[in-house]
């Protein structure tokens, strides 16, 4: 009994529920869409949303940004944190910080601080140039900055300094170094300082990101730095400057066990600093934040096996509980949970361009009867003088050539693939096919024959497959098949400047078509993007049970748009972008939902070219002429005609103009004959070729 694939087979399949954290759904026209839980109103359909971009003329790929999706981040975070507040009687206050590191864009920047500008959120600055970033880009009077990472006195400087703007500076000491600086340069501008301190914990974190924590973690000051540190704050008379404890255990933490030890390690140092003579008034708890890419719920590095009520809960109880204990007043809570504030707001949408086909066996050859013929499959055919007549004039058909042994037992291994004997099958097609690569090598089988060798052996393999797929066991040797089998989609977009944690550290991102999901999807595949690098190819993606080897995808239909997402991508990946094969910075757009839809906030394009080109020092016009010195040779020795040149010239212009990805052929033509004169015979032959 046959049944009707639906939108909601679809979600399960992709698991949406569980990594869209309510934000993405799939509407009745099979489209993925922002819901209302996410816009706050109107449903924001993404096909609809990308069609629409196209015909303004934006390229794919595109990344699409969500603004509705940064402000309900927020919201969310700080209402755990307020509920939690509440519940416990915690006498303190909650107040978030965005790592500039995480997501350094200025619109993103910006638009952090317009939706979270009812809640304070401030800004972290690991370096001197985000420090600047964050002292300009806050309002005034209103700015929390926590200042962490290797400090110059220029950066120590320009902290004190932001004070007098209003901003309200943590100089965190992660080096015990930089605590003598700081004290010189207050003393010297005449700025008291707000002095905080990282511990290097004992408690590590989990995941991908744990070594960031421990004894041996690259920031942080020990216990005995501790001491020394508030022993020379007390002799300089500024142990009143110390308000500030800080610790990191790192990024992605995936289990709740790793946040609760280092909380309970923490709060002891924050009471005993206290009992030391130091008012500490700011707890910051570090990122660490997971973000639940896969929707698993389970300590798997692309999950979490808490929630975000639970986050919350296990450090205002763990805080309040402690230093209740202690006699030491509550203080204000920092986190940078950058991650779990941007992530889920952007998406990158891009289409397919290529499907590489199954590889399916000629069929069985017939006697060759011409006086050209040669071999066939390796064995030499029946000379013409042999060949019987037809009787009567009549033509008779063809009997089958003869076929190598080997690849007559190929074949009927094929055909008699069976639920019982599929085991067997596979042991004996690979024997044959190792066996025909060996002959291959040694000049008995020709080239013909090793092609129909393998066409048998990867249609056995499917036959073999659509058994063993949903058997409750696969044998171990079964299991790479499917991956085997798999198709490979070509796709408009680089893995190294848009996804880079997915091949640096083997990071999982959600992944799925965006529009066609009222249908099954029929072909399992990878994909591969445009460079020439062989790790430029995404082969892992999240499953309902575990990492799965290829992904649901439906047949690529030439001619026709098919387009994927690659979702939660917001916290990372466009700042740790590289320019591999030179492919820059995609079409981001910035959307926001209306009372009719949605609005385009902001477009901001893309890198040319030119632009890219300018980045590793080539010049436009030391291009130019250099390609006109070229052209000039060509005229001279006649191998270029005076019309050629002038068409290369344009098209070379037109192609430093242009986006580094491929573009829309139609679109191509059209600004092509903008350029070039449709008069010329060589543009024709030109004319469909990529500017």
């Amino acid at each position: 009994m046959t049944t009707t694939w639906t939108t909601r087979d679809s979600a399960e399949l992709y698991g949406i529920a569980g990594w869209g954290n309510g934000y993405f759904d799939i509407n009745e026209q099979g489209h993925v869409v922002l819901t209302s839980a996410a816009t706050g109103g109107v449903p924001i359909d993404l096909k609809k949303a990308v069609d629409d971009l196209v015909r303004r003329g934006l390229s794919l790929p595109l990344l699409i940004r969500f603004s509705d999706v940064l402000r309900r981040r927020i919201e969310e975070i700080y209402g755990a944190f307020a509920d939690k507040i509440e519940e416990y009687g915690y006498q303190g206050r909650y107040r978030a910080v965005m790592p500039i590191k995480v997501n350094q864009q200025r619109h993103v920047v910006e638009e952090l601080l317009e939706v979270g500008g009812d809640f304070d959120i401030g800004l972290e600055a690991g370096s001197k140039p985000e420090l600047l970033v964050a002292i300009a880009m806050l309002p005034e009077k209103s700015g929390l900055i926590v200042c962490n990472g290797y400090k110059d006195r220029a950066y120590i400087e320009a902290a004190l300094l932001a004070q007098r703007l209003g901003h309200r500076t943590l100089l965190i000491v992660d080096r015990f170094e930089e605590l003598q600086l700081i004290i010189d340069s207050s003393r010297r501008l005449g700025i008291d300082p707000t002095i905080g301190v990282r511990v290097k914990l004992s408690t590590k974190g989990s995941g991908k990101w744990a070594e960031s924590g421990g004894d041996r973690s690259k920031f942080g000051l020990t216990a005995l730095e501790l001491v020394r540190a508030v022993d020379v704050l007390s002799q300089e008379g500024m142990l009143n400057r110390l308000q500030c404890l800080h610790f990191h255990i790192g990024s992605q933490i995936t289990a709740i066990r790793a946040i609760k030890d280092a909380m309970s390690e923490a709060v002891r140092v924050f009471a005993d600093l206290y009992k030391m003579g130091a008012p500490m008034a700011f707890f910051d708890v570090g990122g660490g934040l997971a973000v639940d890419y896969d929707g698993s719920k389970t300590n798997f590095h692309a999950s979490r096996n808490y929630s975000l009520t639970e986050y919350a809960a296990d450090i205002v109880y763990s805080i309040g509980s402690q230093l209740d204990e202690a006699g030491v007043p509550h203080p204000t809570i920092i986190s940078e949970s950058g991650r779990a504030l941007v992530a889920h707001h952007s998406a990158l949408i891009f289409n397919v361009v290529g499907y590489a086909e199954e590889s399916k066996p000629p069929p069985r050859p017939r006697r060759a009867r011409g006086p050209d013929d040669g071999e066939t499959n390796g064995v030499h055919a029946d000379p013409p003088e042999l060949a019987a007549p037809a009787p009567n004039g009549v033509s008779e058909p063809e009997p089958p050539a003869e076929e190598h042994h080997l690849i007559e037992e190929l074949r009927e291994v094929e055909a008699t693939v069976t639920r019982k004997n599929y085991h067997e099958a596979y042991h004996d097609a690979v024997q044959l096919k190792e066996d025909a690569l060996s002959l291959y090598r040694h000049g008995i089988l020709d080239l013909r024959a090793r092609a129909t060798v393998e066409g048998l052996f990867w249609q056995t393999c499917r036959k073999i497959w659509r058994i063993v797929k949903d058997l409750e066991y696969v044998p171990e040797d079964l299991e790479p098949l499917e991956r085997q089998l798999a198709n490979t989609y070509y796709c408009n977009f680089s893995l190294f400047q848009s996804v880079p944690d997915s091949w640096a550290v083997k990071a999982l991102f959600p992944v799925m078509p965006i529009h066609r999901l009222k249908r099954k999807p029929n072909r399992r595949g990878i994909l591969a993007d445009l460079t020439c690098d062989s790790d430029g190819k995404m082969d892992q993606f999240i499953g309902l049970h575990d990492v799965k080897d290829c992904l649901e995808l439906h047949e690529y239909e030439p001619g026709q748009s098919y387009l994927l997402g690659i979702f939660l991508v917001g916290a990372y990946q466009e700042i740790l972008g590289d320019l591999h094969n030179l492919f820059g910075d995609v079409n981001a757009v910035h959307l926001a939902a209306s009372e009719t839809g949605y609005r385009v906030k902001n477009v901001i394009e893309g890198d040319t070219v030119r632009d890219v080109l300018g980045y590793v020092s080539y010049e436009h016009r030391q291009l130019m002429d250099r390609l006109r010195q070229s052209i000039e040779s060509a005229l001279s020795r006649g191998t270029m005609s005076l019309e050629q040149s002038a068409v290369l010239v344009r098209n070379f212009e037109a192609g430093l103009g242009g986006y580094t990805y491929l573009e829309d052929p139609d679109a191509i033509e059209s600004q092509f004959r903008s350029v070039v004169p449709r008069t010329s015979p060589a543009l024709t032959s030109a004319s469909s070729a990529k500017p």
